[in-house]
Parts: C-alpha cells; sequence; structure tokens
C-alpha cells in the first residue's frame, strides 16, 4: 500500500481532523473583507493550509521531530455548534442538486463505454461531487462533546481599525454571553489561547491611527499576542487573480463577482505570513505545551499497574448503572476527557503513537461506563490512527467494525456517527484496493434516507467496478438501485447520469429485462427534463421487447408515442427494430432477359430454369454459356458487375417484416430507398465518365426526390398492420423510365405515423469457393441491387387459362396457353420447353376449334388428330412454334395444351417460352418467359392387370383387372377399356351389367373383371408375322347400355402423346419381351343425368398401364388337337388314332424343344364307361382359372366311379396296357422366335374306354448359340403333358 498520507481518507484526515480557531470580530471587519466578496473567515481560510511549515514538535518523548504539513479551521464562534439535522440535510441535499444541475449538459451525449472507462484512470471513474458531499456529510457531525478534536485550540479576536474604542472592542468580543454554549456547558475548556489582530482598511483609514491602536493592543495584551493585518490595498478593488485561492471553498460565486478584487498580491502575501507565524509561534506550541502537561498528569494518575487497579476498583460499582445512548456526561476538566483530548491532540499533531495509547487508556473506561457513544468515538479514532500510521491492519478494520456495530446498536441517534465511521473505514479499504469489501461498507451505511442510500449505492457500484476483476453486473445492478433512489428523491439528473452508466453494462448483455428498464426509464427521464430527442433515441432501445408481458410491451409503446408526439416532429431512425427486418429473406427480382409470368414463378431457383433453358438459349460458339457470359462481352468493363433491367419494367424486392412483439402494429408507407445516376449517352460507351453523374442526395429524406416528380424512377407503397408475432413478406417496386445506374440503398417506412424507420442494406464481403469465380471480382449482396437500366424492350406476357390447382389423377384435360406482346416492335421465333412432358403437352393450332371431350371420340374429327404432325418440334423436349407466328401491338396469341395428372402428389411444372427481338437493343437480342404452375394430384381409380395364357388356345388369354376407388368421396364411371396397337384383340367374358350393376365405382370399393385378349398375328412365316388384315376389336364399352356413350378413340393426338410418354416413365420390367400388352383405361366422375359438369372439375381421366407381361414360366405353348370321340370293334382289332401337337415359340430365341411319350398300365389314365370323369387338375400354375370340360354325346354315360390320376402306379401287374404311343417315343425339334412347329402323334387303343392321354412331357433348352435370355428366370425346364381324353366306344 501507499503512503496512507497521500490515499484519500489521508487527506481528508489532514483536512477534517485539525485544530480549530474560534474567531470572533466586530461587524466593521465584515464589512471590509465583504468589499472583496468574502466575510472574514472566508478570507483567510486558503491560508490555513500549510503544505511545508517545518516546525519542531516535542510531545512525549524528549526526542524531537518536523511536523511538515499542517491546517487550521476557522470558525465564527456562532457556529461553533451542533448543526441543526435538518438544516444539515437540506446543505447536503442542495450539494446534490447542484452537483446534477452542473453535469447535466455532459448527459445527452452519448453514454461512455465501458472499455474506456476501465481504460481511465481511478480518480476518474467516481464523479467528483462525491468527495465534496463525503466532507459534508462529515462536517454534519462537527463540535460533538464526545469528541475534542472539534473543540477550539485558540481565539482569533478581531478589530477594525475604523472602529470606535477598539481596546473595549477585544475585551466586549469575549464576553461569555457571546462564547458558544459548549464552552459556557463545560464540555469544552474556556481557557484557551487568546490572539488580538486589528485589520486596517488601506482604502478608508489613515495608517497612523492603526499605529497608535497597535501600539495600545501590545500594551494592553502584550506583545506577542497582537498582530496588524492590512487589507484592500488596491485603491479601484479591480485586481483579478489569475489563481484564483477561494475557488474551491466558494464554488458557486458568479462568474460575474470578482473575489479578492481590492487585495493585492502583497496583501495575499501578508495574510499568509501572518496566519504561518499564528500556526507556528501560537497554535502549535500551545497544543505541544498541553500535550506534554496531560501526558505527564495522566501517567502520574492512571498509567501504571498500581493506577490501572485503583481505576477498575473505583469504577467497579458503575457497571451495574443504566445502559443509556450517551452515558455518563463528561466535563472537560474530568479524567476521561483529558485523555481524550490528549490523543485528539497528539493525532491532530501527528504523533499517532501518543494518540493510539490515549485512546486505548480511555477506551475501557467508557466500555466501563456504558458510554457507549465515547466508547464508539475511540474505537473509531484507534482505527484511524492504525491505518494512518500504517500499522496493523487486522486491528485497523477490527477497530472500524466495532465502532461502526456500536454506532448502530444505539439507533437513530447513532445513524449519522456510524455513516461517518463507515466513509472512514470504506475510504481506509480503498486504499488497500479492497474494494468489494468497500462497497459491502457503503451498503451497510444507507440507511433509510432515500437520498442518502442513492450516494451510497453509487459509491458502492463504483468499487464493484474498480475490483480486480471487475464485477460489472453488480456495478450496473447497484447504479440503477441507486437512480431509482435518487429518482424517488426528484433528483432526476442523477437517475439519468447512473442510469447513463448501468447502459454501459446492460448494452451488450443477455439480461435483456433489466436492459429494458433501464432504457426505458432513462427515456421517461429525459422526457421530464425536456430531452425529447435523447428520450426517442433511448426508449428506441426497448422497441424489440418481444421477450416481455403484452401489458409491458403496450405500457412501452404508449410512452414512447407519447413522447415522439410531444417533439413536433417525425424523427428518422436509422436501424428502427419494430418491425424487425429480416434481411436473409432479402430477394430481388427483376426482369433482363429472362421474364417471369407470375410472383411464384420468379421465386423458383435459377438453377431450375437454367438446366430447363439448356436447349433453347443460344450459346456461343466455342462452349456452352450463359446469358450473363454473353452479356459480358457486350457491356462496358465497368458495368459488367452490373445486373441490367429495361427501363419502364419494375424491379422487385420481396422482404420479409416481423413483428417481435405481443401487440399489434400498424405500418404504413413502406418504399425502397434509391438513387439513379442517368445517362445521357449510350451506355455501351467505354469513355463515359461517371463522375459526370452524381448521386442523389445522401439524406434518407431526399434519396427517392426523384420518385414524386416520375422524372427517373417510381416507387410503390404499401400499408398494412402486424399482428402479435406476426411475419409478413412484403413486395416493394422501383420502376425505373431513364436509362442509367439504378441503385437500391434501403428500405424506408412509418411506424404508426408518428416515426419514420430507415433501413440500409449493409454490403457484407462474400467468400469466393470456385476457381471461376476467383477469377471474377469479387461480389457483395449489396452489388445484387445495383442494376444497369437499359431502354425499353418487347416483352411477352402469357398464362394458361383455367389451370386447376387440385385435380384426380389420370385427369386429361384441354387449355389454352395465351400469349400478348404490348409493344409495336414484333418477336418472332417462338420456342417453348415444358420441365414435365409427362403432364403437360403442346396440342396442334387446328385444336382450338373443337370441343372437349367430343374430340377424342371415334367418328369425330378430321384424321389428322389421329397422328401429331412433327413439324412442330426441335426435338423430343423442345416445341416450335410456326415460323409466321409474330406478335406485336396488343396481339394475342392462342395456342392449345393437354394436361393430364399422370401421378398423384404435388407436382411444380416449369415453362419457358424463348423469343427473340428485331432491331431493338445491341445488348439483349432474345428473352424468355418462364412460368411456373404448381399441380396436387389426389389419388383416383387404381387398376392393375394379371395375363394369363390360355392352355387350349395358343393365342388367347385370359385378363384379370382390379380396380380400387382411392378417393374420400369421389365415384367413377368406368367407360372404356382398350388395348394399345393393333396387335391385341380384348372382349368380355361376363356382361357388364354383371360387372357394374351399380354403374359406378364409389369410394374405397374394389372391383375385378375378366377379359379375353388374343394375338392378332400369325405365326409361321415372315408374312404371317404381320398384323391381320381382317380388323380385330380393340376397345371394350364398359358403360352400361343406353347411356348412348361413344367410345374414345385412343389413337387421338392428347391420348396417344401421353400413351408414348407414360411408356416411357414407366418402363418395361422384363426388357425385350415382346408379349406384353398396353391398356389405356378411361374413366369418367360421376354425375346425375340431371346436372351438367362444374366449371374446372374433372371430365375424362385415362390411365395408361403399360407393358403389361403375359405370366409364363416357359417360353412354349403347345396344344394336342386329334378326335375326342372313335367307334371302333375293338373284339377284331386294336385303333390308330391320329394326334397332331403344335408348339409355339413366345420368346426372342430359338428353342429346342424334345417331346418324350411314356406308356401307362390300363389302370392309371383309363376310366370306365360308367363313372364320371374327374375334371382334371391343372398341371402348372399357369393353368390356374382354366377349366376344361370333355364334350358330353348321347350315347355317354356318367358314372361317379373314377380312376387314378395319370401319374399313379401300376396297381396290377396283370392287367393290360389299353392304348399305346404307337410313334416316336421322342421326338426333337428347333423352333424359330415367335414361330410354331406341327408335330404328328400316333395312338394305339386296345379296349374301349375313357383315355387320357397325357402321359408325355416336353424338355425345353434355349439354343446354345444363345448367350443370354434376359426375360426368363432359366435357360431350360420340363413341362408336362396338359390332360387330353380320348373316349372309344365299342361298335355294334
Amino acid at each position: 500500500m501507499a503512503d496512507p498520507a497521500n490515499s484519500s481518507l489521508g487527506k481528508m484526515l489532514f483536512e477534517e481532523i485539525t485544530p480549530v480557531v474560534m474567531v470572533l470580530c466586530t461587524p466593521l471587519v465584515e464589512e471590509t473583507c465583504l468589499k472583496n466578496g468574502l466575510p472574514f473567515v472566508q478570507m483567510l481560510t486558503p491560508f490555513c493550509n500549510f503544505s511545508n511549515i517545518d516546525v519542531p514538535v516535542r510531545t512525549s518523548s524528549d526526542q524531537l521531530y518536523r511536523l511538515k504539513k499542517f491546517k487550521l479551521r476557522l470558525f465564527y464562534a456562532s457556529d461553533i455548534r451542533q448543526p441543526d439535522i435538518e438544516v444539515a440535510k437540506q446543505r447536503l441535499e442542495h450539494v446534490i442538486t447542484d452537483a446534477g444541475k452542473r453535469d447535466f449538459q455532459e448527459f445527452c451525449s452519448d453514454p461512455p463505454q465501458l472499455t474506456d472507462i476501465l481504460a481511465g484512470p481511478e480518480s476518474e471513474i467516481s464523479p467528483t461531487w462525491f468527495q465534496y458531499y463525503n466532507k459534508e456529510l462529515i462536517r454534519t457531525l462537527s463540535f460533538s462533546d464526545h469528541e475534542a478534536f472539534d473543540h477550539p485550540v485558540a481565539c482569533l479576536l478581531v478589530v477594525s481599525s475604523k472602529d470606535e474604542e477598539p481596546i473595549n472592542k477585544f475585551i466586549d468580543l469575549f464576553n461569555t454571553n457571546k462564547l458558544p454554549s459548549l464552552l459556557n456547558d463545560g464540555a469544552m475548556d474556556p481557557k484557551i489561547v487568546k490572539h488580538y489582530l486589528l485589520v486596517h482598511d488601506n482604502q478608508d483609514a489613515t495608517t497612523e491611527r492603526t499605529s497608535r491602536v497597535l501600539s495600545e493592543m501590545r500594551s494592553t495584551f502584550g506583545n506577542n499576542e497582537c498582530n496588524l493585518l492590512c487589507i484592500n490595498s488596491s485603491k479601484e478593488g479591480d485586481v483579478e487573480h489569475q489563481a484564483n485561492p477561494w475557488a474551491t471553498f466558494k464554488p458557486n460565486a458568479l462568474s460575474t463577482e470578482k473575489l479578492g478584487c481590492a487585495l493585492t498580491s502583497d496583501d495575499l502575501i501578508e495574510m499568509k505570513d501572518l496566519m504561518q507565524e499564528f500556526a507556528s509561534r501560537h497554535i502549535i506550541p500551545y497544543m505541544e505545551q498541553k500535550v506534554r502537561a496531560l501526558n505527564q498528569q495522566i501517567s502520574a494518575t492512571r498509567k501504571g499497574f498500581r493506577n490501572q487497579i485503583k481505576n477498575l476498583w473505583w469504577r467497579k460499582g458503575k457497571e451495574d448503572g443504566s445502559d443509556s445512548a450517551n452515558g455518563p456526561m463528561y466535563t472537560f476538566n474530568s479524567t476521561e476527557s483529558q485523555i481524550r483530548i490528549l490523543g485528539d491532540y497528539a493525532f491532530m499533531l501527528h504523533d499517532y503513537e501518543l494518540a493510539l495509547s490515549s485512546y486505548r487508556l480511555i477506551s475501557t473506561d467508557y466500555k466501563i461506563d456504558k458510554a457507549w457513544r465515547h466508547y464508539a468515538g475511540v474505537q473509531e479514532m484507534m482505527g484511524l490512527a492504525y491505518f494512518i500510521s500504517d500499522q496493523s491492519k487486522k486491528e485497523a478494520e477490527y477497530c472500524m467494525e466495532n465502532a461502526f456495530n456500536t454506532y448502530m446498536k444505539l439507533g437513530k441517534s447513532g445513524l449519522q456517527n456510524a455513516t461517518r465511521c463507515g466513509l472512514w473505514w470504506a475510504e481506509m479499504l480503498k486504499a488497500r484496493d479492497q474494494y468489494k469489501e468497500a462497497a459491502s461498507v457503503y451498503f451497510r451505511t444507507c440507511g433509510e434516507e432515500p437520498l442518502h442510500a442513492a450516494v451510497m449505492l453509487e459509491q458502492a457500484s463504483y468499487c464493484f467496478l474498480l475490483s480486480k476483476p471487475a464485477m460489472l453486473h453488480k456495478y450496473g445492478f447497484h447504479l440503477v438501485l441507486s437512480g431509482d433512489y435518487y429518482k424517488k428523491c426528484d433528483q432526476v439528473n442523477h437517475a439519468i447520469r447512473t442510469y447513463r452508466s448501468a447502459i454501459s453494462v446492460y448494452k451488450s448483455t443477455t439480461w435483456s429485462h433489466i436492459k429494458d428498464h433501464v432504457y426505458f426509464h432513462i427515456g421517461q427521464w429525459y422526457a421530464l427534463v425536456g430531452k425529447y430527442d435523447v428520450a426517442v433515441r433511448n426508449m428506441l432501445e426497448v422497441l424489440d421487447c418481444g421477450y416481455q408481458s403484452k401489458a409491458t410491451q403496450e405500457i412501452f409503446l404508449r410512452d414512447f408515442f407519447d413522447i415522439v408526439k410531444k417533439t413536433g416532429i417525425k424523427h428518422e431512425v436509422v436501424k428502427l427494430q419494430l418491425p424487425i427486418i429480416n434481411t436473409s429473406s432479402l430477394q430481388v427480382i427483376f426482369e433482363d432477359q429472362r421474364t417471369y409470368a407470375s410472383q411464384a414463378s420468379a421465386t423458383m431457383e435459377e438453377s431450375i430454369w437454367q438446366s430447363l433453358e439448356e436447349d433453347i438459349v443460344p450459346s456461343l460458339n466455342y462452349a456452352k454459356s450463359n446469358w450473363l457470359d454473353l452479356q459480358s462481352k457486350l457491356l462496358p468493363k465497368k458495368y459488367r458487375e452490373s445486373n441490367v433491367c429495361v427501363a419502364g419494367e419494375p424491379v422487385k424486392v420481396n422482404i420479409e417484416l416481423r413483428n417481435p412483439l405481443l401487440t399489434s402494429i400498424s405500418i404504413s408507407n413502406v418504399s425502397l430507398i434509391c438513387e439513379l445516376i442517368k445517362n445521357s449517352d449510350d451506355v455501351t460507351s467505354e469513355d463515359k465518365d461517371a463522375s459526370s453523374s452524381s448521386f442523389g442526395p445522401k439524406n434518407p429524406e431526399e434519396h427517392n426526390q426523384d420518385a414524386t416528380s416520375g422524372a427517373s424512377f417510381t416507387l410503390s407503397e404499401v400499408d398494412f398492420s402486424l399482428g402479435g408475432g406476426e411475419a409478413k413478406l412484403v413486395r416493394l417496386m422501383v420502376t425505373p423510365s431513364d436509362e442509367g445506374v439504378l441503385k437500391i440503398v434501403g428500405l424506408r417506412w412509418e411506424l404508426a405515423g408518428s416515426l419514420v424507420g430507415i433501413h440500409y442494406f449493409q454490403s457484407v464481403p462474400v467468400k469466393v469457393k470456385t476457381a471461376e469465380e476467383r477469377r471474377k471480382n469479387k461480389r457483395t449482396p449489396t452489388d445484387d441491387l445495383k442494376f444497369l437500366v437499359i431502354k425499353s424492350l418487347p416483352r411477352l406476357e402469357g398464362y394458361i387459362d383455367h389451370f386447376p390447382d387440385k385435380t384426380y389423377a389420370g385427369d386429361l384435360r384441354y387449355l389454352v396457353l395465351e400469349l400478348k406482346n404490348k409493344l409495336e416492335s414484333p418477336i418472332k421465333n417462338l420456342k417453348m420447353k415444358i420441365s414435365h412432358p409427362r403432364f403437360l403437352s403442346p396440342g396442334n393450332q387446328e385444336e382450338l376449334t373443337m370441343t372437349f371431350p367430343d374430340c377424342l371420340e371415334k367418328g369425330n374429327g378430321d384424321e389428322q388428330n389421329i397422328v401429331q404432325p412433327k413439324t412442330n418440334k426441335t426435338s423430343s423436349s423442345v416445341f416450335t412454334f410456326p415460323e409466321d407466328i409474330s406478335l406485336q401491338g396488343e396481339k394475342t396469341l392462342r395456342w392449345p395444351l393437354w394436361l393430364r395428372a399422370a401421378t398423384p402428389g404435388k407436382t411444380s411444372l416449369y415453362i419457358t417460352i424463348y423469343y427473340e427481338m428485331e432491331n431493338v437493343s445491341s445488348t439483349m437480342r432474345y428473352r424468355t418467359l418462364r412460368m411456373h404452375y404448381t399441380l396436387q394430384v389426389l389419388p383416383s381409380l387404381e387398376a392393375s392387370f394379371e395375363i394369363t395364357p390360355s392352355p387350349s388356345r395358343l393365342q388367347e388369354s385370359l385378363v384379370r383387372m382390379d380396380i380400387v376407388n382411392r378417393t374420400n368421396s369421389e365415384s367413377f364411371q368406368i367407360h372404356q377399356l382398350s388395348t394399345v396397337g393393333c396387335r391385341w384383340g380384348i372382349s368380355l367374358l361376363q356382361p357388364v351389367d354383371s360387372i357394374l350393376p351399380s354403374r359406378s365405382i364409389i369410394a374405397g370399393q374394389a372391383l375385378s373383371c375378366f377379359f379375353m385378349i388374343k394375338d392378332g398375328r400369325k405365326s409361321g412365316t415372315e408374312e404371317d408375322k404381320t398384323v391381320s388384315p381382317s380388323p380385330i376389336q380393340t376397345d371394350v364399352e364398359l358403360c352400361v347400355q343406353g347411356d348412348n356413350e361413344k367410345l374414345f378413340d385412343i389413337s387421338r393426338s392428347a391420348l396417344a402423346i401421353f400413351h408414348d410418354r407414360e411408356r416411357s416413365c414407366q418402363g418395361a420390367t422384363d426388357q425385350g419381351n415382346p408379349n406384353t400388352v398396353d391398356f389405356i383405361l378411361i374413366s369418367r366422375p360421376t354425375r346425375r343425368s340431371d346436372s351438367s359438369p362444374a366449371s374446372g372439375s374433372p371430365e375424362l381421366l385415362s390411365h395408361h398401364l403399360c407393358h403389361c407381361s403375359i405370366r409364363s414360366s416357359n417360353p412354349i405353348s403347345w396344344l394336342v388337337d386329334g378326335p375326342r370321340t372313335i367307334h371302333h370293334d375293338f373284339a377284331t382289332s386294336f385303333r390308330e388314332v391320329k394326334l397332331k401337337m403344335t408348339i409355339r415359340n413366345a420368346s426372342d430365341i430359338t428353342v429346342s424343344v424334345s417331346i418324350v411319350t411314356t406308356d401307362i398300365p390300363s389302370n392309371n389314365g383309363i376310366q370306365s364307361l360308367t363313372t364320371d370323369p374327374a375334371p382334371p387338375a391343372p398341371s402348372s400354375p399357369n393353368q390356374a382359372g382354366w377349366r376344361y370340360m370333355p364334350p358330353v354325346t348321347n350315347d355317354l354315360k356318367v358314372t361317379s366311379d373314377v380312376m387314378g390320376n395319370r401319374t399313379g402306379k401300376l396297381s396290377s401287374t396283370e392287367s393290360v396296357t389299353p392304348f399305346i404311343w404307337s410313334g416316336s417315343s421322342s421326338t426333337k425339334v428347333q423352333i424359330q422366335p415367335l414361330s410354331i412347329a406341327k408335330i404328328p402323334l400316333l395312338v394305339s387303343v386296345f379296349a374301349p374306354g375313357v383315355y387320357d392321354l397325357s402321359s408325355y412331357k416336353l424338355n425345353w433348352e434355349f439354343s446354345n448359340e444363345q448367350e443370354s435370355v434376359p426375360q426368363w428366370k432359366e435357360s431350360a425346364g420340363t413341362c408336362p403333358g396338359y390332360p387330353y381324353h380320348l373316349t372309344a366306344l365299342q361298335s355294334q
């Protein structure tokens, strides 16, 4: 720790615990001094502080020490009394009020930053008026009866040379009636040093009389006790002192009041010498002698072991006395008072060891006497003596805490003393860098007085700030508490000051509630003192208070708008927090060569459009390049980093505004802030000097000045309200009318019609990711807000009429695309590309005059509509409009489109239309129109097909169709089922009425029905493989007879086109399988007969099921043909029966087939004529669903006895075989792809009966020349024979 004498407490003790001189003077003395604007005591006070007096002193010991510093305190006799408590409070309040007024102008500036505060010196952290306040607070306890350092040491009697009978005046001044009551009551020793001073006014009196009076004084009172002081040596009275010695002692003096105006420099020197001589020759020697005398007296009576025992014995009877606040009264001549005087005099003479020993000696006496105030006072002085002598730190703190607690126990009468003790204690801790402990002491000294508590809390807060490390939150919290107390005492200036300091703590903290509390109240208080602009600035900080309750938010807004109205002006606030601008949602939509048909199309990702436009947008010769690369070769270098927009076409900005509050707010006049550089020459000239055209005024008020006149650009304005927590995406537009460079600077809006908010779009560097971007100049987000405006160009507008938002799967609709160009400049070479051709397809121009769906019915329309013309397509995905089409001057082009909801779900359809312009702009030769539609497709009918080959007919198959209605409420009518192409014919197996008795499929219903399909091709020679010349039926009408419904022609353009696309999208599960069938199921929504179709509802649904394969595990099928019944006389001979087996190869690979026959015994494979023939079991899974019934003749008798299966074993070895295969037992044949082979078979029958001729099998395998068979799971297999029943009858 540094020298305690140089600490703040050391300096305070040097000023406050010093000898007191009582001054008695005549009125003429005061009159003489007041010529200088100063009373006598104040005139001499600056010269009572001796910083280098150098006086030798000897107190208790014989060793001398030199007194380097000394000070006297001058008081009028009338002021030597205990101050009135109420008057003292008023004086302290006056000190605080004056300090607030003096520093108020500094509060209008921005609050200091916390880093700046901590970086400054410690002496500048806390306000300077604290020291003055603390001194005044200590002085409220002056002239206490239990302390001696305020007792007068000497009396200075002052008489003017102009007084009549000055000697008598001196005698009358020390009259007991004029002395302070403390001297008359015995609390103070009236026998003090008297010094006589004659004041001479050089402006009025003559020196002869003054000399004569001085001689009389010295003869009467003694030569050494009298002095002469000559003042007012300036005749004019206009002396100005550069270093005014009274400035610190009279701080409230008016600037026009010249202090010491009649005092010359010689007068000042004379006063200084006078007071120094008075102190060194009179005061200090008197105190020195007094200390020595008292020390000898006390040593003889109280020191030593015997005297101490005697004193304790004498005081033992007093221990049962009353425990009063003040204890017994001690007169000045009592032993206790003498010891206290000894200690205080020694302290003032800087003999701290003698002072400590005296305080220790008397402390026990006071404690025994229960004189608690005296005891606490001695403990307090002991702590100060320990501190100033730099002795035990622990003892010093113990004494101060003991004194503080003792004062507090005295109740209300001891609060002031406790406060003084707390101030000295806190200063002691601060001098030792114990700031945290000092803060707790300040907090303990707050008391019940709000104003006093405010000052103590503020001083505690600065202790927390100066702690190591700084306790910032406690610093801010105590400042807030202090500010609240200041406000309760109407000290608004100080409340503002403390809250301003607290802002530095809570400005960047997450403690949002206390931050709002600080900003809100400081705004209110600034408004109270008339600083409305500063009030608004602080209240703005609480607008973003969404975490507060709704009631609190309403209070914040109400008071904020009240303050704004009181200002009388519309404030413009940059970065207004209400509403919150979501800059991450900023989206700029402008049209260069890319134009948009709707807002939805403009918000889609650019990569989607670029991939769609690759085939229609022109590219450079050497490599693919987008339009911006092409533009960079045409634009001047200075404009290559700018976006390009067209004059007369709006630039749109989408940005989200969010209300963070729970209460609604009104937002009006929302618009963009823009700047425009007009170009007088063509923008493509390289030597254009951009500096010749200046930006508009930088003031936000004047950014958009051209918008009002419409000379350069026009702005859109939006008004709306935001509910609690609501966010709204706002679209703002600026439409330039002249060529030049347009820059979007920011956003402007009005809050509740009383405040203007400004938000500037800041420039933030972006990271360059690709090598191509590194070669280019780095761009920032604000570069996207800078546009090169070129002259007006043709712009194509378009939409699809009656495009549905929602429909059912399979819905087929006829739509019309309408295109329009409003300018006279023509556009040509139109091309169109659709992202999902499975859903949307352009039609033929002739279809504009047709009626849907009648145009798709058979027998209606021209035959050209059966096949779509190929002249309108440049590729499979790009549609080219006829070359003779040109649009200009409000002319409208209508073009048919076909829409089919292919699959359930939500689908985004993207359409881009490319067109070129003639002789309009050298920088832009073509443009594109981008269109976007969203289609939600709901499930409707779900169909599946299972095809099984017929075991009895080679080219026929059974089809099972399963239909499920997947909708929740819609019913559908099945209109027709068609096979695609001319190969497969289809027919019903059951009446329509039995399939659909209710004529419709209701929601959730499932239905199964069967059909027969037949391959229309002939197998064998190449001629047979072509389509059969005879027409086959490819459509089956499923509507009930009498509905007068026509069948639809599936070869019409719409159905045929969408079927081709379904084939490519669905794909084939068995690649290369020729035995696949495509079906088209056409249905219509069920409607009542008396209702017409609703607008926008489906009229026709087409369901395309492609690549439906015939279920077969074998590539071959066969048929055995021959007689079923024979008549023969078996008694004479056996009968030979000729059969023919036809084998068909259904694959695209050559198959080798081997036929192996087997003879069976009579008990197996023969049935008696008296039994019923059992239906044969299916020989393979391929025969599922088929049942063959042999023909029954009138001659055949049916019985119930059934013989065994064809696979059973012989039951009797003695039975004779009833028939045998007479031909070769094994035949092998090679069958070419999609060909048939006919093989003769011969059976010899020996007895009548019914024979199952299925005792054969076919072994097949693919030719060795074929390397792969992707369709079939196996390359070889075995097929058992089909049941073939031959009835042999005995002829009569």
